[in-house]
């Protein structure tokens, strides 16, 4: 019998296609991208992580075992201790410090992103959350992977390390959470499964729309808060 997040993985596929070929990836693989590309990826991310951090935080106040909480709350701590390094190789190709980058307004794709996943926590019970949670350590792991052999990078690449970082983590996280979504989703209606594919592939595309958003420096089309001073 395949699995519900094997299901939800085919569905995405044409998603995970794209990402694998976006820009910006291709971008890590041949070490091309720009000092403005990496800067504005990881302004974003470091809100977008502080938001992934609040989600979990969310997901622990709704469980009901401690095993659930415990693997949460270690996720919480890989990312403020760990998750930091792919961020520090990113800032040194740009030269920059990762202190530099943090505290910055959201732009219009990460303030999406950040909100789905908020409404699902918020709305939703823990198969939302984990629904919605569950693309970005996913498509991170694949494309680490994919990376790692394709490029099979030396030392020398610019981003050895976050290739080796994402592709060497063996989707631990991953499997993690898709074994607690396909347990939670088994008993569930047809229409519940639904939405939950729906949560799973509005985070898919919303991955995409993060590179691509990284790659061409979005900003909202009006900047009124820098035009205040409010922004850097």
């Amino acid at each position: 019998m395949t699995r519900f997040t094997e299901e939800l993985r085919i569905a995405a596929d044409p998603i995970f296609n794209a990402i694998f070929d976006h820009p910006f990836v291709r971008g890590i693989a041949d070490g091309t991208l720009r000092k403005e590309q990496l800067i504005h990826y990881v302004k974003q991310d470091f809100e977008y992580l502080n938001a992934y951090i609040r989600i979990y935080g969310m997901a622990i106040s709704k469980c009901d075992d401690r095993d659930t909480m415990a693997l949460f709350n270690e996720q919480i701590s890989f990312i403020l201790h760990s998750e930091t390094h792919p961020h520090q190789n990113f800032c040194e190709v740009a030269g920059v410090t990762y202190e530099e980058m943090q505290s910055f307004p959201l732009a219009p794709s990460a303030h999406h992103y950040i909100r789905h996943m908020l409404n699902a926590a918020h709305e939703g019970n823990m198969e939302d959350i984990i629904a919605a949670l569950l693309p970005c350590p996913w498509t991170y792991a694949e494309i680490g992977k994919r990376l790692l052999e394709e490029v099979k990078p030396s030392r020398t690449h610019k981003f050895y390390d976050w290739m080796h970082f994402y592709g060497d983590r063996e989707f631990g996280i991953t499997e993690q959470m898709r074994l607690l979504l396909d347990k939670w989703a088994e008993p569930l209606s047809p229409e519940r499964k639904r939405r939950l594919k729906e949560h799973y592939l509005t985070s898919c595309q919303l991955e995409y729309m993060f590179w691509d958003m990284a790659y061409s420096l979005e900003e909202w089309p009006v900047n009124a808060m820098k035009a205040e001073g409010v922004g850097r």
